[in-house]
């Protein structure tokens, strides 16, 4: 026989999309007589008052929601739940002892570790922090269906994913758009937004209802210039997740092992870059193995006779630095920031250390900055600009 509260659950669902909303509250108030700590119950109750105008209660529903989710040691939706009560008009110290409560459970209650806690963004944190950083945060609802960030529009805002599935899309070398991954609750998504004003590198769709946490620009500054902390921790946080995802995706360092990849994680630098700033100089011994992520750099080559040819651009996720530090000689062109942008930095005695001394790997770098250092020759020698969109420095 079937769990009558998953009856009793679908029951209420079915009445909500029918729009028999008081229907539907009476339902998901029946399961919560039979289950008090029924944090789902909890929850929807909460969303249906408000969807009634009945914000007094709503308000009353949502702490009861963010209490019964925390004892499940689910943060995000109990953070979710605390922060809606702003929404709907709850008073001060009603949020302020919701906030309080999720601190004295899930924030550090100690000097900060490299342990991680259910949500490391929350869970480095001091309690005075978390409070801080919980009230400068927005929950947002949206449809299936529905554009959380576009493409090539500013961004603002990173998010977390509390509810829901989302699917992130872009455009693709041949001129198509496709989906390149997905969003689950748990994930965050945008957080390069946080460090640059650039333009969103792809579109996060909504595939079905989705609940998610926002965290604006503004919100941030507003908390670092009060609780450095909190900058400190979401930039090893953004960092880390940047690192990760290059370890993950880039054709060479996805070889590594999961250890080698966690040190090589920690040698990363994120670094904002100005226009016209050069990253590397030819001729001068490199310094270090870059990561381009935001903006856009051209690589020139100087001729003896003091022409200087421009190189295909390097575009977002381009790595470039290495053939110095491979062949340990001077770099072979100049690199210089066409508009302002970030970078991931890994200095050289990090990048010896982690990716010389593994030999398959070190070979396969080997052959790569051999062939770059062919192709510059041969621009040098025909006085023409290379288009392969392969080329990296």
């Amino acid at each position: 026989m079937r769990d009558m509260r998953v009856v009793g659950r679908e029951r209420a669902r079915q009445l909500a999309r029918q729009g028999r909303l008081e229907d539907a509250l009476a339902e998901y108030r029946s399961l919560l007589q039979a289950h008090p700590e029924d944090a789902d119950a909890c929850q929807r109750v909460a969303e249906l008052l408000e969807e009634l105008g009945r914000k007094g209660e709503s308000a009353a529903a949502y702490a009861l929601a963010s209490g019964a989710w925390a004892r499940e040691g689910t943060l995000l939706r109990a953070v979710t739940a605390c922060v809606a009560l702003g929404r709907v008009g709850a008073p001060p110290e009603l949020r302020a002892r919701c906030t309080r409560a999720l601190a004295e459970r899930f924030a550090l209650s100690r000097e900060p570790t490299s342990e991680e806690g259910p949500v490391p963004l929350f869970s480095r944190l001091g309690r005075e922090d978390f409070i801080a950083l919980v009230e400068v945060l927005s929950a947002r609802v949206f449809a299936p269906g529905k554009s959380v960030v576009e493409e090539g529009a500013p961004g603002a805002s990173m998010f977390a994913l509390v509810e829901g599935r989302a699917e992130v899309a872009r455009a693709l070398e041949d001129g198509t758009r496709g989906v390149v991954g997905t969003v689950s609750p748990g994930d965050c998504f945008g957080e390069l937004a946080l460090v640059s004003e650039g333009p969103r590198l792809a579109s996060v769709i909504t595939a079905e209802r989705a609940v998610l946490l926002e965290l604006t620009r503004a919100g941030l500054e507003s908390v670092r210039a009060r609780h450095p902390r909190v900058g400190q921790v979401l930039e090893d946080f953004y960092r880390r997740r940047l690192v990760d995802n290059l370890l993950r995706s880039n054709p060479l360092l996805s070889r590594l092992t999961p250890e080698q990849k966690a040190a090589l994680s920690r040698d990363f630098h994120l670094r904002a870059v100005a226009p016209d700033e050069v990253l590397l100089a030819q001729g001068q011994r490199g310094d270090a193995f870059y990561v381009l992520l935001r903006g856009k750099c051209t690589p020139w080559l100087e001729h003896p006779d003091g022409r200087r040819m421009a190189l295909v651009e390097l575009r977002e996720g381009d790595v470039f630095g290495e053939i110095s530090l491979l062949l340990d000689k001077p770099v072979s062109a100049t690199v210089r920031a066409d508009v302002k942008g970030v970078v991931l930095r890994l200095p050289r005695e990090a990048f010896e250390r982690h990716l010389l001394s593994q030999p398959g790997l070190k070979g396969q770098l080997m052959r790569m900055g051999t062939e770059r250092l062919q192709r510059s020759a041969r621009v040098l020698a025909s006085g023409r600009v290379l288009h392969d969109g392969d080329l990296r420095v």
